[in-house]
């Protein structure tokens, strides 16, 4: 039975690098409101949050860097060669990343929720789940995929998924399995499958409408896009980059997997595409393209307030718009939007720090907008 009275929640797991946040992804897409319980365990730990002195006091200062931040690499090593190391790791943590999850699963106003978790199984979080989802892949695509994704040498990549309870329990204990390995559209049909088939409160696939509802001619809407207009996507940003960025619909089909896309339509024509993503309660634009002959304030404006209801309902804290130089010299628009441009050191929340340095694009000028004041993991 769920802590959360009126709400059906997912618990989906599986080993590392078998595409859980893929899968959770997915399930937003269809109307679940996600939470990643391990990026909830990188903030724990952050400078100022309630985890970050009793990681330091268990491990020793060795473990910062020189900005004072807990190294996580360093911290990594010790605990995935270290099983006794973890378990003191995850005993610190876990109260403050159920904590936080519980804060998150009261403020959520969709009627499902996904909780991604790695230790799903082993703690109390699987007493939040009415179902637990299970995310498979097979150890070389999970090695192939820490290899290219994160960076890790062919030993770290083994020693990681080794470290780990095994993928064996994690099936025997699912009522729905994914079979991760193959493209992103077959992962697609399963979960949309499972969503309708075995998700009491979920509607059917929520595809938006093509074109826009009536409006006066020449008037600019916005319409949140799914798979089925990941051609027309496609065949917009390659046009628009002048060829620079050649997608096909497999990509667009694939960039799903990690974000969102709002079209901008003027009557029955695509002119405008935004790309978005909620990582870790941070909002990220990353891709942007607009008709030349398009009001640029009213696009924006438009485009941007979808992106901030959105991020809203997903409980986002702030927006960082990641822009080209020539679209962010637009200054005046921006500041009458309440962006304004910022260095990475600049913001005062390390998560925050931590999504620019992730997410933002090379050559690109990043722009700021507080969405909330009221933090999940306050500092101490």
């Amino acid at each position: 039975m769920t802590k959360w009275p009126g709400k059906f929640v997912i618990g989906l797991t599986g080993n590392i690098a078998t595409g859980k946040s893929v899968v959770r992804k997915m399930l937003e897409h269809l109307g679940a409101y996600g939470i990643d319980a391990d990026a909830l365990g990188h903030r724990v730990i952050a400078k100022g949050a309630p985890g970050f002195q009793p990681v330091v006091d268990t491990f020793g200062k060795w473990i910062l860097a020189t900005d004072g931040q807990i190294d996580r690499s360093k911290l990594g090593r010790l605990v995935f060669s270290n099983p006794e190391a973890l378990a003191t790791l995850e005993d610190i943590t876990h109260p403050y990343i159920r904590q936080a999850i519980d804060v998150l699963g009261q403020r959520a106003s969709q009627k499902v929720i996904v909780i991604e978790a790695i230790k799903l199984l082993e703690g109390e979080l699987r007493n939040y789940c009415d179902t637990i989802w299970v995310t498979d892949a097979t150890e070389e695509t999970q090695s192939n995929r820490l290899i290219t994704k994160r960076s890790l040498s062919a030993e770290d990549a083994v020693e990681r998924i080794h470290a780990q309870s095994g993928q064996d329990i994690k099936l025997r204990a699912a009522e729905v399995v994914i079979d991760n390995n193959k493209a992103f559209e077959d992962t697609w049909k399963q979960v949309v499958k499972n969503w309708q088939g075995s998700v009491p409160v979920a509607d059917s696939e929520p595809e938006p409408e093509p074109t826009p509802k009536a409006a006066p001619s020449g008037t600019l809407t916005v319409k949140r896009a799914g798979p089925k207009q990941a051609k027309a996507i496609a065949e917009f940003i390659t046009r628009m980059s002048g060829g620079k960025r050649r997608l096909s619909r497999g990509d667009v089909m694939a960039a799903f997997g990690e974000k969102a896309f709002l079209l901008l339509y003027r009557d029955e024509s695509i002119v405008g595409i935004l790309g978005w993503q909620v990582e870790n309660l941070v909002s990220r634009v990353d891709d942007f393209y607009i008709e030349a002959n398009i009001p640029l304030a009213e696009a924006m404006k438009a485009m941007t307030a979808e992106v901030e209801v959105a991020s809203r309902e997903l409980q986002s804290e702030a927006a960082l718009l990641f822009l080209p130089p020539d679209l962010a010299q637009y200054t005046e628009v921006w500041t009458s939007l309440d962006y304004s441009a910022r260095a990475v050191k600049e913001l005062s929340v390390r998560a925050w720090q931590d999504a620019a340095m992730e997410s933002m694009p090379p050559g690109t000028v990043m722009l700021f907008k507080q969405l909330r004041k009221d933090r999940v993991l306050r500092p101490v």
